[in-house]
């Protein structure tokens, strides 16, 4: 069997933001087993699983990804929506849009130490819309 919503997240500042709250309040009730995937509709955030402990590890992949892909790079064409917006589109190619977690038990089977990371890669990216797909 297969469920699926599509829910439209809050505005994000440019950062890594856990949602993994967020996205468990809004999920149907849960199976003994299966599995969830989340996908996000847009070409410049991503969506993540890292550490939800500690945040200076979201500053660190936020200084990393901006050393590795910087704005204003000379090389970029595609300009016309900002210095963020090529970068973002870079960047998300390289996290992702979606993440596949297990359920067990009813639950998300995250480790102790992981989290969803909503990867907002503008400036102002505006509310973001994800779908959830369970699969039983």
């Amino acid at each position: 069997m297969t469920e699926q919503i599509t829910i439209k997240l809050p505005s994000f500042p440019k950062g890594y933001h856990i949602i993994t709250a967020l996205i468990e309040e809004r999920l149907p009730s849960l199976p003994d087993k299966g599995l969830v995937n989340i996908f996000i509709h847009h070409t410049s955030a991503g969506l993540s699983i890292n550490e939800n402990a500690d945040p200076s590890v979201r500053e660190d992949f936020e200084s990393f990804l901006n050393k590795l892909i910087p704005e204003n790079d000379p090389v970029y064409k595609h300009i016309f929506e900002g210095s963020d917006d090529m970068p973002a589109h870079l960047k998300s190619s390289l996290i992702g849009q979606s993440v596949l977690i297990p359920v067990t038990n009813g639950k998300l089977n995250l480790g102790t130490w992981q989290g969803i990371y909503l990867c907002e890669f503008r400036q102002h990216g505006g509310q973001r819309k994800v779908t959830i797909t369970l699969f039983t």
